[in-house]
């Protein structure tokens, strides 16, 4: 396709590259707060807080994103929201570790 032929809306694309559009902007849903709460952390000095779970955070953001591109199934849906909730509820728990903190 030529460089400006794709149309603004999508349409144009199949269901799997839209899927992959997708799945790249909802890696930016949490991304600010991630950011902040990790850089928090490091400016107190607490990374301790951050470090035992930042690899289940990791692999919580890639199971969600690679569940959206394989399915668009109910359970797959399912699978994708509770690996999305996975990372808030580790977030709220950095948020009131390092909150205790002060």
């Amino acid at each position: 396709m030529a460089a400006g032929g794709f149309l603004p809306d999508g349409s144009d694309i199949s269901a799997f590259s839209n899927r992959l559009c997708r799945a790249h902007a909802n890696c930016y849903e949490n991304l600010p707060t991630f950011a902040v709460v990790v850089l928090l952390a490091l400016v107190m000095g607490r990374n301790g807080v951050t470090d035992p779970l930042a690899l289940w955070f990791l692999a919580a953001r890639i199971g969600q994103s690679s569940v959206h591109l394989l399915s668009t199934a109910h359970a797959a849906v399912l699978v994708r929201f509770t690996l999305f909730l996975v990372q808030w509820v580790i977030l709220a728990f950095w948020i009131l570790r390092l909150l205790g903190a002060l």
